[in-house]
């Protein structure tokens, strides 16, 4: 078994486990990415991005960048959500300056018929990732290993790329349910998989990205996303190689309608976007002994406005989660601060450390009021 070094910061693990936590912890989606100079140089000395995503030392590297920049309290591994797809053999290509690709979609009964969950040795690059980055931190922040959710991984796999109306997945899943189950079944136990093998390799946390739940019509997410994530999470370990808790947050972007069905799920964490109200979502979920820890939910483009405003923005999520759990003998509801979707590459890095330092410092101030 792989020894890593004591863990330094647990706060980010404390507040997924509703533990009372001196301020509250930030980390940020898509936190290793084009907005900082430093990846896109490692990106140019990679080639690609899949060059960069399965070489063990490069994803190492771009994934450490944002917390020697930024006192963030989370590392969060660098890969794509696409990679278990991927490894079923559709054929992932990323062209320059375009988003993902699949040579080989999965349309037609054949195809759906040919799925099966993948040789976990051709995600071997990934976990090879996590143990390095891992042994990198030497116990800095914790790290969180992550996949896309189950219905999120059946859009591209469907339509073969990121898409606008989502026509090929739906169609499919009107006309035929029967093979939309089919992939959704085979999809939650490659997942399940994928990320139990990112726990055995180290993974502190391990998160779902259920990207685009919130394309879907009321009782169609319940059937075809939320049903194939609790059937991701059912199959999850619940300790990783140190014998710790191992907390599983979900974030459905565009949730906010099911957010009570969602606090149903058995996971620790849910991320929310910037359509839901921190203080309502708290009622609904994050109280009382079966309450979710809440992450979230900043607009990301509030980090395009001068740091005064983020300043002032970041004041009103924290205002809007209300008085921070600090009884340190029981669990109670706690705030993960994070974006409401992924960072974007045109904000400036450093309007970044006028957010970070924001979050930890008005978070601080509210636990001494």
């Amino acid at each position: 078994m792989t020894r890593f070094a004591p863990l330094k910061n647990d706060c980010f693990l404390r507040a997924c486990l509703r533990q009372a936590t001196d301020y509250t912890p930030l980390w940020l989606m898509r936190q290793a990415g084009r907005y900082l100079p430093e990846y896109r140089a490692t990106r140019e000395r990679a080639g690609s991005f899949m060059g960069l995503a399965t070489n063990v030392d490069y994803a190492t590297e771009v994934t450490l960048q944002p917390l020697d920049r930024y006192a963030l309290d989370a590392a969060i591994l660098f890969s794509d959500i696409l990679t278990v797809p991927d490894a079923m053999g559709l054929g992932l290509s990323f062209a320059q300056g375009e988003g993902p690709k699949f040579a080989r979609p999965v349309r037609d009964e054949a195809a759906v018929g040919a799925l099966a969950v993948p040789d976990l040795d051709r995600l071997r690059y990934v976990f090879d990732a996590v143990t390095s980055i891992r042994k990198a931190l030497d116990g800095r922040v914790p790290l969180i290993g992550f996949s896309g959710s189950p219905w999120t991984l059946a859009c591209y796999m469907v339509e073969g790329a990121g898409s606008d109306d989502y026509r090929l997945v739906k169609s499919m899943l009107y006309a035929r349910p029967d093979l939309m189950h089919r992939i959704l079944q085979v999809n939650a136990d490659a997942v399940s998989a994928y990320l139990n093998a990112q726990i055995d390799a180290g993974a502190q946390a391990v998160m779902v990205f259920d990207s685009w739940g919130g394309v879907l019509a009321d009782g169609v997410f319940q059937q075809f996303s939320l049903a194939y994530t609790a059937r991701v999470l059912a199959q999850l370990k619940r300790t990783g190689v140190d014998g710790k808790v191992v907390p599983r947050i979900v974030f459905t972007k565009g949730g906010g309608l099911w957010l009570r069905e969602m606090g149903a799920l058995d996971c620790e964490v849910l991320g929310l976007d910037w359509t839901v109200n921190l203080g309502s979502a708290r009622t609904l979920v994050g109280e009382g002994a079966r309450g979710k820890a809440l992450q979230g939910n900043l607009d990301p483009n509030v980090l395009f406005a001068p740091p005064a405003a983020i300043e002032a923005e970041v004041a009103k999520v924290l205002a809007s989660f209300g008085t921070p759990h600090t009884d340190t003998t029981r669990p109670g509801p706690t705030h993960i601060f994070n974006l409401g979707h992924g960072i974007s590459q045109y904000t400036p890095p450093e309007h970044v450390t006028a957010l970070v330092e924001a979050v930890h410092a008005q978070s601080r101030a509210l636990r001494r009021a």
